[in-house]
């Protein structure tokens, strides 16, 4: 068994040896924390810096790093960090929406954003504009009594109408979602940034539709329609559907069945308003027939 004395700190003697025959070489200690009563040649170790980076990255890594008040402009660059890769992977999960996988849960949790669906909205403003204003022209191109002027007020129309629905529609889901979720206990809610960026890049398939109306067939232009709502619905029902199957039947179905509604509501309103094909502008109405040689509808005489 080996004795007290075998278990302290000695001193070697091939140490001793070295800086005996060397006395300028480097040696390293961490036993003094004064560094000012190191010797001269002698290397201290400080560890102090080392774990203040060290809990710095932990922060960035967990995205525990405070931002400022908002009144502040770091407030509100936080909502406009994403990278390209980000915003087109958004934008690719909201074109093509699949079942069980959640919009928020899956491309936006991490990292809700503005940055998209604040220029997918500035770019439907002016594909609206743009394309209703040619779809005119395209379907009155052989009417010898049309005189085409542009439209501008039609821009103004769209922003409104557009910034209205990405902003009012998803504050009024997010506000009856934290209601219910005070109510019903087991009910999941999202924050009002995750709502307004799901619905803003479910209207990005509104952008390639609107361009696509332009082609003067009215029944195409219904099919796109429904084709659009089908695809951007399905990311909202598949998004929100999860947040409300846990209340009462009839609440969560007219819940989806409000939202849904107003989606389609949304793509009907504008089809009408900025796009019309000759047939919508020259078909009478009942009781009415079309004048050939002058081309004006008159009443039809009882």
């Amino acid at each position: 068994m080996a004795s007290p004395d075998d278990l302290k700190f000695q001193e070697f003697e091939e140490a001793e040896d070295l800086l005996s025959s060397n006395p300028g070489a480097s040696t390293l200690s961490i036993s003094s924390p004064n560094p000012a009563a190191a010797p001269s040649g002698e290397v201290r170790l400080d560890l102090s810096d080392d774990e203040e980076n060290q809990q710095e990255s932990s922060e960035l890594l967990g995205g525990e790093k405070k931002t400022g008040g908002f009144w502040t402009f770091e407030y509100y660059q936080s909502f406009f960090n994403v990278d390209t890769v980000q915003v087109l992977d958004r934008i690719k999960g909201s074109v093509m929406p699949l079942p069980g996988r959640n919009f928020i849960k899956h491309h936006i949790r991490s990292n809700p954003d503005l940055y998209g669906p604040f220029w997918i909205c500035v770019t439907l403003v002016f594909s609206l504009a743009i394309s209703g204003n040619l779809s005119t022209f395209l379907s009155e191109m052989g009417n010898p009594e049309y005189h085409y002027r542009p439209q501008f007020h039609r821009v103004s129309i769209a922003a409104v109408t557009v910034f209205l629905y990405a902003w009012l529609v998803p504050l009024g889901v997010w506000g009856f979602l934290t209601w219910r979720q005070s109510v019903e206990r087991q009910i999941n809610g999202y924050t009002f940034l995750e709502t307004v960026c799901v619905y803003g890049y479910s209207l990005f398939i509104y952008i390639p539709t609107s361009v696509l109306w332009t082609i003067p067939f009215n029944w195409l232009q219904w099919l796109l329609i429904v084709v659009a709502m089908v695809i951007s619905g399905s990311v909202l029902v598949i998004t929100f559907w999860p947040a409300v199957r846990e209340d009462t039947k009839l609440t969560a179905f007219a819940t989806v069945a409000v939202i849904v509604a107003l989606h389609a509501l949304l793509a009907v309103g504008c089809k009408l308003y900025f796009f019309h094909t000759a047939e919508d502008t020259r078909s009478p109405l009942p009781g009415q027939h079309i004048t050939p040689a002058s081309n004006h509808t008159t009443a039809l005489k009882t």
